[in-house]
């Protein structure tokens, strides 16, 4: 994509020898800033130990929401600003993002009736233009569809948020910061940074060793500023930038907090989510998740460290259970999860002792020594990560302000597969049903919620399902996984069945034990420039007039 970013960062690079922005971390907050800062037309790089998403950002509730608990907290700043990014999501991204009704059961004993109307008038109010239909007091005994709670629960209030594809929203923009020319670098850890002073007469710079995760091989970046959007590891990563030279630099301390998860098979029909009271003041959603299953979380239990990453304890299974079997008419128990996942929330140390009460807003923290700054990112919600990308190069702006082309630019141009207005959505996918009325239509659906128009880019002419290669079960077929390789950074079968697309969810154990063993072997013969054995190779995937080698982008 020849864009002026792309020409932009590209000259940047060839000029000086160095990269303008090195971010580290690529959860959706170094995602964010990577697309923010090549859009205006910085140099960047971003590198990444595991894989993208690989971490919070793929373990989250999977929404777009102002945040309607955070109002009993006093972060109406927060509230409002998330709101108002929850537009403009809506409205770049409405592939993998979409409107979502929520009802909030009443039941006596806690919050009390003239609360929840305030709360909800504010949440109604305080974002700024808002397009969703707003709140108002509903008769669960009169809904279109049983609501799947106690018959003594009859009353209720709904209210309007939106849902998204958490993964995919990291690896879109990732892909868009890619079209405008920063280098994206899967797999690759920061071992070594350092700030040098240039003896020659140039520009101070960091020097930065990284290092390739699966050859062990090593490279140098030189870069003019570093940001660090290392998620959980973010307070680890501030120390390793900020201590060179014997200086003593003040750190910002981080509170770590697990959310962990449960999914079951659907518990309502409807296409609306239940927020749920607790008796101890939290709340609980049941999201409809996948078509057959439903999302349940999250908690808020303290982590002391990342030694062996983030797991859901029993403890946690239990109280997620206890929270919704106190409503539901047919309770659950933990022989009905199909699936559980954790993610940590590496929120800022406001000395709080309730880790549901710490902050979920974020904390910049600059560290400047010899011209050279750093910025850390700690906290944050999924809803504004674009907000905080914008945050983070005004931070930077008295070092790059003679470098940038443009100003905040990234609220109104569409994601990768967009393009479409999101009243359109279930036009455009009639339209690539039509187009493609050989195909499986639930499945061109599915695959139109991961890839927007882009998944023409995977179906390309075909018009039966055996055209699509190989399928996997669960929705998956060799075309999209060879797409997803090529494209998206996909390098493990976990990266293919749990954070690129959720098949893994719709496949038995044996189907995602085979696709693993598949994987390894086609994916060890695609690095080595060889024909994976059994598949057909395709235009796209073979340089021309090489039958026999497959090309590689990394």
């Amino acid at each position: 994509m020849n864009t002026p970013g792309n020409q932009a960062a590209q000259a940047g690079r060839a000029d000086a020898g160095l990269y303008d922005l090195l971010v580290i971390g690529g959860g959706i907050n170094g995602a964010g800033v990577a697309r923010d800062a090549a859009g205006r037309g910085l140099s960047v790089a971003l590198c990444e130990q595991h894989d993208f998403a690989g971490a919070t950002s793929s373990a989250s509730t999977k929404l777009i929401h102002g945040g309607l608990r955070y109002l009993e907290y006093y972060e109406f700043r927060l509230v409002a600003e998330a709101l108002s990014e929850r537009e403009r999501l809506l409205d770049i991204a409405p592939h993998i993002a979409w409107p979502l009704r929520f009802v909030m059961p009443h039941v006596d004993g806690l919050r009390p009736r003239w609360m929840i109307r305030l709360g909800l008038w504010l949440y109604d109010h305080i974002g700024g233009r808002i397009t969703l239909p707003k709140s108002r007091a509903v008769r669960l005994d009169r809904m279109a569809h049983a609501s799947g709670l106690l018959p003594a629960i009859t009353r209720g209030f709904a209210y309007s948020d939106a849902w998204v594809d958490d993964a995919r929203l990291v690896i879109l923009n990732l892909l868009s910061a890619q079209e405008h020319g920063a280098d994206i670098l899967p797999r690759t850890r920061l071992a070594d940074a350092r700030r040098v002073e240039n003896q020659d007469g140039g520009d101070n710079h960091w020097l930065c060793t990284l290092e390739d995760v699966s050859s062990g091989e090593h490279r140098s970046v030189k870069a003019r500023a570093v940001v660090n959007t290392a998620g959980p590891w973010v307070a680890q990563m501030d120390h390793q930038l900020n201590a060179d030279d014997g200086e003593t630099a003040r750190h910002a301390a981080v509170k770590l907090v697990r959310g962990s998860h449960i999914v079951v098979p659907r518990l309502f029909d409807g296409e609306h989510a239940y927020i749920l009271q607790n008796d101890d003041k939290r709340i609980v959603f049941m999201i409809p998740y996948e078509e057959r299953y439903t999302l349940i979380g999250t908690t808020d239990v303290p982590q002391e460290n990342m030694n062996h990453g983030a797991r859901i304890s029993a403890e946690e299974e239990a109280y997620l259970l206890r929270a919704v079997n106190r409503y539901l008419a047919r309770p659950i128990s933990a022989a009905d999860i199909a699936w559980r996942y954790a993610g940590v929330r590496p929120l800022f140390d406001d000395e709080s002792d309730n880790p549901s009460a710490v902050t979920r807003d974020y904390t910049l923290v600059l560290q400047e020594r010899r011209g050279l700054p750093c910025v850390s990112v700690y906290g944050g919600k999924i809803t504004t990560y674009r907000r905080l990308a914008e945050s983070v190069l005004d931070k930077l702006a008295p070092w790059m302000q003679d470098r940038s082309r443009r100003a905040g630019w990234s609220a109104t141009e569409a994601l990768p597969g967009a393009g479409f207005r999101r009243a359109d959505r279930q036009r455009e996918v009639t339209r690539l049903q039509t187009r493609y009325a050989g195909l499986d239509a639930h499945f061109l659906a599915r695959l139109f919620s991961r890839h927007g128009l882009n998944c023409r880019q995977i179906l390309r002419a075909a018009q039966s399902m055996a055209e699509l290669g190989r399928d996997f079960g669960g929705g998956l077929t060799q075309r999209e996984v060879e797409y997803l390789v090529e494209h998206e950074w996909a390098r493990e079968a976990d990266d293919v069945l749990w954070r690129r697309t959720k098949c893994g969810l719709h496949m038995s154990e044996a189907q995602r034990a085979e696709f693993g063993a598949w994987f390894r072997g086609w994916f060890a013969a695609y690095r080595a420039g060889r024909p994976a054995p059994g598949r057909r190779l395709r235009t796209g995937l073979t340089r021309p007039g090489a039958d026999a080698q497959v090309s590689r982008r990394w």
